[in-house]
């Protein structure tokens, strides 16, 4: 178990001091929306290149959690929906392999507001 733990969370970590590096470190006031859309389009562009696969045999989760690893299967999707579908595939197949993620995420931010209420 430690094996597994202790690469995802350098891994995570490092990408996460990316993103913190970027927003403190630039003269151009980068917020973390602009981080957001710099860490999927990266990762799209490095899973569709085949490099953002070795990070994650690595680093597990700690690469497929952040927003880097969305955009990886976003490309992975493409490409497979394209081999599989042809031309349209392409654009179907990037949904389809992130719709999982998307439907947990908004069923999981629906159960907390219903659950918890906010003070404000």
């Amino acid at each position: 178990m430690f094996y597994n733990i202790l690469p995802a969370f350098i891994v995570g970590g490092l990408i996460c001091v990316i993103g913190q590096l970027l927003m403190d470190l630039t003269k151009a006031n980068i917020t973390p929306a602009h981080v957001l859309v710099i860490f999927v389009t990266s990762g799209v562009i490095l899973g569709g290149l085949g490099l953002y696969e070795p990070l994650v045999r690595i680093g597990g989760a700690g690469a497929t959690v952040p927003l880097s690893g969305f955009g990886n299967t976003l490309a992975q999707g493409a490409i497979a929906g394209a081999q599989e579908k042809g031309f349209l595939g392409a654009f179907s197949g990037g949904i389809e392999a992130g719709a999982v993620g998307i439907a947990a995420a908004v069923l999981f931010g629906y159960l907390t507001a219903v659950v918890f209420n906010p003070k404000g």
